[in-house]
């Protein structure tokens, strides 16, 4: 990709570049609103007729409004962080109108060269309207070939209003030495969400998720999935909460593939505080079945290629 393609006046590296393909699939200037953060600035913010972008004046960050029965809309709001040291905190408000259906893209990308540690802390919360329906894709990515350390550790607070729906794909690529993920969800009646979370750890990388979803409304639905893949010294642990207080139902389901030296703990949690809540949970942890492994190998390929594929299967 060249930087001919983004028309907005800002220098982009290649690194720039990279990054924001990997995180927010931005290979120029996308349609529609968006707002570019680098190195604890923002540094572009577009808005469009229906959806405004406006900054914080009183801390880090941005409030996206969205217009009631918005359709058809996208909003890409990356991070990218390419100098060590880099360490903020920001927080974004997403209002999203009654009856509206967008989707928004997110996701944060460091690039540490350095000696010092660089982190970036989101705190997103949505208040998403009667009816309305949001698909949220968030991508962390960290990479570099310096010492310091690439640190992640995202807030999720959604609120959901009567018949609202809401997916979430949360997914972190690789090169993320330690993220503490935290997602608080209240769903009204009728209101719906769908949670997919994707990580993959290698090296001595830590992640640790906390996942409540509480299902206030009458009607109420949730699902809640999380796939894992933990290499070498690796450590991740993992806990979702359905709690239903409210005639409702929801499924918990964690599957992880545990590889070397990895740790893994999965710890999915449900609570009925109604007579009419219906919650499941589930929970595998194990190794790539070697029957795969060997019918792949049969196709020419080696061990190493045969997992590569397998992962990728299981983490897409």
């Amino acid at each position: 990709m060249d930087i001919k393609d983004f028309k907005f006046d800002l220098s982009l590296t290649p690194t720039d570049r990279t990054m924001l393909a990997e995180i927010a699939d931005m290979v120029g200037t996308p349609d529609g609103a968006f707002n570019i953060r680098k190195n604890g600035e923002g540094v572009v913010k577009t808005s469009t007729e229906n959806i405004e972008i406006r900054q914080k004046l009183d801390k880090p960050g941005i409030d996206i409004i969205i217009k009631p029965f918005t359709v058809a809309e996208k909003v890409h709001i990356p991070v990218i962080i390419t100098e060590s040291g880099v360490q903020e905190t920001v927080y974004n408000d997403f209002f999203i109108g009654e009856g509206a259906n967008v989707e928004i893209v997110a996701g944060c990308g460091i690039h540490n060269c350095g000696d010092e540690e660089s982190k970036h802390d989101g705190i997103h919360s949505f208040h998403i309207g009667k009816n309305a329906s949001v698909k949220y894709v968030e991508k962390h990515y960290g990479a570099g070939d310096g010492n310091g350390k690439r640190i992640m550790n995202p807030t999720t607070i959604v609120n959901m209003d009567e018949g609202s729906y809401c997916e979430m794909d949360m997914v972190q690529i690789k090169g993320v030495d330690s993220t503490y993920r935290k997602t608080e969800a209240n769903l009204e009646k009728g209101a719906k969400m769908y949670v997919l979370e994707r990580l993959m750890t290698h090296g001595k990388q830590e992640a640790k998720t906390d996942m409540v979803v509480n299902l206030n409304g009458e009607g109420s639905s949730a699902q809640i999935i999380s796939r894992t893949v933990g290499k070498d010294d690796s450590v991740q642990v993992f806990y979702p909460n359905a709690v239903g207080n409210n005639a409702c139902h929801a499924h918990v389901q964690c599957d992880s593939i545990i590889m070397d030296n990895a740790k893994i703990s999965s710890i999915p949690a449900i609570s009925a505080n109604h007579p009419d809540a219906q919650i499941i949970h589930e929970a595998a942890i194990g190794k790539i079945n070697n029957d795969q492994l060997i019918k792949l190998e049969t196709f020419g390929m080696s061990e190493e290629e045969a997992e590569e594929i397998i992962i990728q299967g299981f983490l897409k």
